[in-house]
């Protein structure tokens, strides 16, 4: 991923955890909704592909409430605060972020510049000089005794930080079809793409056809389409950006 942030790591997603046999017990309650047997007799019938070509079926039908069983869990770091902002508004999730309240930045704190002034020298010497700015009052207030939960009103929305990030299959699903929409703001885009090339890798019958809406049919977004829908439905279904 290309480092469009100024004094700080780039963006790096990875996934901590997922629900062990998550996929299993989303076959399972699948087959459990249609199904008169008993629990062992259901998991004698699903194993191996039986199981992975299930459940793509019922993810193309729409059955998803299955999918709830199965959470992902990701580190994130290397990201703004407007994303995080951004980020939340995701309700059915559960979010553990880097503090501004208990940890202090110091005037050398780590910010994220959008590629849109990174590009331009002029905006960037701007943008940088505001920056190192921030950190002076910023340090000048720590200094005064002004408590870090106070000071921190100063930092701006470019402030690097951290998170951890669950969701179930589900809600990942509905999430991807928003977040990785050319609409969306670029870095949270950005982080939404690497978190389904992981998504896809670890069970890619459930995330296979993952993506903004436009990868499964019409592009949804009506007067406001970016008017790239071939080009980005050959993003989301070329292997090799999910290597």
């Amino acid at each position: 991923m290309e480092n469009s942030g100024n004094r700080r790591q780039g963006l790096n997603v990875k996934l901590i955890s997922k629900t062990a046999d998550g996929e299993l017990v989303s076959a399972l309650a699948a087959k459990l909704c249609y199904s008169a047997s008993d629990i062992d007799g259901l998991l004698e019938k699903i194993s191996g592909q039986e199981q992975s070509d299930f459940i793509h079926k019922i993810v193309s039908m729409g059955h998803h409430s299955v999918l709830e069983h199965l959470n992902f869990t990701f580190g994130v770091e290397g990201v703004s605060r407007a994303l995080t902002h951004q980020l939340v508004r995701h309700r059915i999730a559960s979010y553990s972020q880097k503090s501004q309240r208990y940890v202090k930045h110091g005037n050398e704190f780590e910010y994220i510049t959008p590629h849109t002034v990174a590009e331009n020298p002029e905006l960037l010497a701007e943008y940088e000089k505001a920056m190192a700015e921030i950190g002076k009052a910023y340090d000048a207030l720590l200094k005064a005794g002004v408590p870090a939960e106070d000071a921190r009103y100063v930092l701006p929305n470019a402030c690097e930080t951290k998170i951890i990030i669950t969701m179930n299959a589900r809600e990942l699903l509905h999430y991807f079809s928003i977040r990785c929409c050319e609409r969306a703001q670029w870095e949270i885009r950005e982080m939404s793409f690497e978190m389904l090339k992981l998504c896809r890798k670890e069970a890619p019958s459930i995330f296979g056809d993952a993506g903004p809406g436009c990868v499964r049919g019409a592009c949804p977004e009506g007067q406001f389409t970016c008017g790239k829908a071939k080009e980005i439905r050959k993003k989301f279904t070329d292997i090799k950006n999910f290597l």
